[in-house]
């Protein structure tokens, strides 16, 4: 007979083979990652949680608390509200809508699955982006009651903008319309027809009830005339693999691993294709290229590395790489270029402006860029392309784009890692939109920068002093103007060579084409930081008085220059001064509704945060002008020229 001990060690022995097992099957299935959407109070978060509880993944435990909490929070009467598995956050609960993503995972025999639960409101738009970025399918939740709306199409359309290329129609809550086959071949109808030229491979249709589970595990015996599969059925067995294997290879630099003088690795997480010791990569953006030397992980070399593997590669050769670069293949090379045309999903309530200098995140990649062209909005409901301006929070737009440094990208389309990106708010690091690169846009090859003998250094020896922009900014009515012309008559007086550039006069003639909306002064404050540049670059001091209200604009303009080479001036006249003046009345005009968007009325004045120079109310212009002058002969602006 066997003892105590030697029986546990065999039990032991047996329950450790199970588990074993378990996870060796579990591992060989397929993982398809999906998220619904649509629009509100279609049930999404009710529709997952049926499938966490009908797949038997809930515990005692939660199976109580959501007892209880559907007691307290829920909107189904005596029943389980399913939705409270999945709405986590309070104020979810306490509205009965979904504000956050919510990823959750189950399984079934056949397959495992990762769903995320989106947000249906428009104003949580960003974040069912961020839910679609990693789907391979979507389950577009329609109120069978309700019918197609805006925010379904919207969705439609942003996962198809996400490369996501396999739908699920959920026509939910048909115990609501009785069940009804003419409602659901209606819904069906109406959203093929809509859907047709989004380019989905497949589209499936599935009526279902979520509450009572009719036809998302079991078909149940309420919709006889449905003959297709179940909800769960066609997830298990639904082919969505994109093959990332077969793609050119890629591998976004984000770290340099270098331990110790005897190692030197590229660190990050393949993005596409197959990668092998004796390969020959290239760095997309010097085009030096060299041989794959080890491919290291933590649990040792590998004689292969595939898409999705987080690896460090070593070269043959020591060549520059760091972080932000991309590794490639060297017989398919991605795009290099500071300029692409892109779809871009504005996120934030500020609008985007063209020519307003916002950061680009690709990969591991950060850089400087604006939208140079909006060419098109548009239209979520019949998919036309209108003319816009600006695009406000939640529109889609087709824009070009230009970088402050070449970026190493493919077309969305080919490769998904490589093609998208995020737009991200320079002052407050928010990011406030999302991209998906079409096409590289190539500059005229006969287009070149011509090398000049005589340069800015030459031309400001020459003239005895050193070139630099004096910004003056502030409100109408501020004395910037004022300031401004009494610097140039002083320095002018000393033999110093300038040139004002002033905000009415420039609109008589470069700028005679520009409004003054928020689009307009950013092109305006653009457009007069290039001439200023020109200006300096020409050896002179230029003075630019302009109200130029935004931060990002005068960040924006700062960034054309070199260190020293602009000074901020701040006229810090309070609106109420400012008002009483009122030398034009432009004031009393705008009080009066007679001009629209005027600063300090109807448009916002940002004050700058760290000027190099502040005018106060307290001084006069001439003692204004004084200060000024000090500051410059200080810094040695002035040379030693005299007058």
């Amino acid at each position: 007979m066997l003892g105590f001990a030697q029986t546990a060690e065999l039990e032991s022995s047996s329950i450790d083979e199970i588990t074993s097992q378990y996870l060796a099957v579990h591992e060989k299935k397929s993982l398809l990652r999906f998220l619904t959407c649509g629009s509100v109070d279609d049930g999404k978060s009710t529709l997952i949680g049926r499938l966490l509880y009908d797949t038997k993944l809930l515990m005692e435990d939660q199976l109580a608390t959501l007892t209880r909490d559907s007691q307290r929070h829920g909107t189904t009467g005596g029943d389980l509200d399913f939705a409270l598995l999945v709405d986590g956050l309070a104020s979810e609960r306490e509205q009965g809508i979904t504000i956050d993503v919510a990823y959750r995972f189950f399984a079934t025999e056949r397959r495992k699955f990762i769903v995320a639960d989106t947000p249906g409101h428009e104003q949580y738009t960003r974040n069912m982006a961020t839910g679609a970025s990693n789907a391979d399918l979507a389950i577009i939740l329609v109120d069978a009651r309700q019918g197609i709306l805006t925010q379904t199409r919207r969705h439609s359309f942003i996962v198809s903008l996400l490369g996501i290329r396999h739908v699920v129609l959920a026509v939910n809550k048909i115990d609501l319309v009785d069940y009804s086959q003419t409602v659901f071949d209606e819904i069906e109808a109406t959203y093929r027809s809509f859907a047709e030229p989004l380019g989905f491979a497949s589209l499936d249709a599935i009526p279902l009830s979520a509450r009572y589970g009719d036809n998302v595990l079991s078909k149940g015996e309420n919709l006889p005339w449905y003959r297709g599969p179940t909800l769960i059925e066609h997830l298990e067995t639904v082919e969505v693999e994109r093959d990332r294997r077969s793609a050119p290879f890629r591998m976004p630099v984000q770290w340099v691993n270098r331990p110790n003088l005897d190692f030197r690795g590229f660190a990050g997480t393949i993005a596409a294709g197959v990668i092998r010791p004796g390969d020959r990569v290239v760095v997309a953006r010097s085009g030096v290229t060299s041989l794959v030397k080890r491919i290291v992980t933590q649990d040792g070399d590998l004689s292969e590395a595939a898409a999705g593997e987080a690896v460090t590669l070593t070269l043959e050769d020591e060549i520059d790489v760091s972080r932000g670069d991309v590794l490639a293949g060297a017989a398919e090379r991605p795009e290099v270029s500071d300029q692409f045309a892109a779809h871009l999903l504005w996120m934030h309530e500020d609008p985007l402006i063209p020519g307003r200098p916002y950061l680009i995140k690709l990969a591991t990649s950060v850089v400087g860029a604006s939208v140079t062209q909006i060419k098109h909005r548009v239209e979520i409901n019949n998919f036309a392309k209108l003319a816009a301006k600006t695009l406000e929070k939640n529109d889609v737009g087709f824009v070009n784009l230009t970088t402050q440094a070449p970026l190493a990208f493919d077309p969305f389309s080919n490769v998904h890692e490589t093609g998208a990106f995020i737009v991200i708010d320079r002052i407050n690091n928010h990011t406030v939109g999302a991209g998906m690169i079409d096409f590289s846009l190539r500059r005229a090859n006969n287009v070149h920068w011509q090398a000049l003998d005589v340069d800015m250094n030459a031309r400001a020896i020459a003239k005895g002093q050193k070139p630099v922009v004096l910004w003056f900014t502030g409100l109408s009515g501020s004395g910037k103007s004022t300031i401004a012309n009494l610097v140039e008559k002083r320095l002018h007086a000393i033999g110093r060579h300038t040139y004002l550039l002033d905000g009415d006069n420039v609109r008589h003639g470069l700028n005679r084409d520009l409004g003054f909306t928020d689009a307009d002064r950013v092109e305006n404050i653009r457009r007069v930081a290039e001439a200023a540049k020109l200006m300096v670059d020409a050896g002179l001091i230029a003075l630019t008085s302009f109200i130029s209200p935004f931060q990002a604009e005068r960040r924006m303009a700062r960034d054309l220059f070199g260190p020293g080479q602009f000074i901020e001036i701040f006229i810090d006249t309070p609106l109420e001064v400012a008002e009483s003046r009122d030398p034009k009345g432009l004031y009393r005009r705008a009080r009066n509704g007679l001009i629209q968007n005027f600063t300090g009325i109807g448009s916002p004045y940002e004050r700058p945060e760290a000027p190099q120079i502040t005018v106060t109310p307290d001084l006069s212009a001439e003692e204004a002008a004084e200060v000024i002058v000090s500051y410059l002969e200080r810094g040695s602006y002035l040379g030693t020229a005299t007058g």
